[in-house]
């Protein structure tokens, strides 16, 4: 029987495709519903050397060696999540050619005609599949972005529908690179236990071999007016950690730092990553989920793959027992993974509010 922590057990309002609203380049001004006069729309274009930030860079190498470069490494680790949220992962062992052959076969799934990419469209009380995510009313804006969205791990909770359904050799590629990033993602928690001075068994405790994971693949089309909208709204992620894949050379990843919203310049083939708010919560508050958004252009298309890390079913989420007795402190509730993204997938994306919500 499937968990309910499924995504595909989550619902969102359907909602047209912004690439087919902007096909062949008929419209000269943005959908009423796509208008977001309540975004703060400061520091989101122009060639200013000041918009742009270099984040930290994590060489995994360093990471996984055996040599006092290790530790470095883990100190430049530990600092990236708590000063940052954000850091770059280099030399993280995917071949660039794998790399190259992903996001080809991306580009090519959004060139799919309509008619093949609405068998693969979300359906009423889900989320996974085409479409957008968090649209909980027929009011709400919308995001000038076509998301797909689907659960990969653990294998058991792949959607018959959509899985199987995409079209080769997009579906093995995905196969391959969701294992590759699941493995990834599991060393980075293991050096984040080292950095953190806690048992390795107490973060593998958490995330361990049924460690959930979900990737959504974006398209952000050019639009006529990109001052007018968002590509994806400001939030930092449900997750624990978040992998993130440039599918093209378009930047439109912004984080707030200091205040501003500032664009992350991102290293060729290197992943992003960033800590979440399940991170944030086990961490007690050491390690910090920061907010970011994604926005467009008049000119480019803008594609990414993102890859989200989660406990898997029946975990508890809640500070780790010995940060809290070293901190004297929890300043978390505990809940269980189904109960979180009960929570979660209940509300409309908004900045860091779901976390704010575990306070206690």
């Amino acid at each position: 029987m499937e968990s309910k922590v499924a995504a595909s057990q989550y619902t969102s309002i359907l909602v047209p495709s912004v690439q087919e609203i902007v096909k062949d380049n008929m419209i000269t001004s943005v959908p009423a519903r796509y208008v977001r006069s309540d975004q703060d729309k400061t520091e989101i274009s122009g060639d200013d050397s000041s918009l742009r930030t270099e984040i930290p860079v994590i060489d995994m190498n360093l990471l996984c060696s055996s040599t006092t470069s290790m530790d470095s490494e883990i100190d430049k680790l530990d600092f990236a999540c708590k000063e940052w949220g954000f850091f770059q992962l280099v030399n993280h062992g995917m071949e660039s050619s794998f790399l190259d052959k992903i996001k080809s076969e991306i580009q090519d799934f959004f060139k799919l005609p309509m008619e093949e990419k609405k068998k693969l469209w979300q359906q009423p009380n889900e989320i996974e599949g085409f479409g957008q995510a968090f649209v909980v009313s027929e009011e709400q804006k919308l995001d000038w972005a076509d998301h797909f969205y689907l659960t990969m791990q653990p294998i058991a909770l792949r959607k018959p529908r959509l899985f199987p359904k995409l079209p080769l050799p997009l579906r093995d590629t995905l196969d391959q690179y969701s294992a590759e990033v699941k493995s990834i993602a599991k060393i980075l928690f293991a050096k984040m236990a080292i950095a953190l001075k806690i048992k390795p068994d107490e973060m593998e405790k958490v995330f361990d071999d049924e460690l959930g994971q979900r990737l959504r693949t974006m398209y952000y089309p050019p639009c006529p007016e990109p001052d007018k909208v968002i590509g994806i709204p400001p939030h930092s992620d449900a997750t624990g950690l978040t992998i993130l894949l440039q599918v093209n050379e378009v930047e439109g990843l912004q984080i707030k730092n200091n205040g501003k919203w500032v664009f992350v310049k991102p290293l060729p083939n290197a992943f992003i990553v960033n800590v979440g708010d399940i991170l944030e919560i086990i961490s007690n508050g050491t390690y910090r989920s920061i907010e970011h958004r994604g926005v467009v252009n008049s000119e480019k298309e803008r594609l990414s793959l993102v890859a989200f890390h989660h406990p898997g079913v029946g975990k508890e989420i809640a500070p780790l027992k010995s940060l809290v007795e070293r901190q004297k402190v929890a300043i978390f509730k505990s809940v269980t993974t189904e109960e979180f993204f009960d929570g979660f997938f209940s509300r409309k994306l908004s900045g860091k509010a779901y976390l704010d919500v575990m306070r206690i």
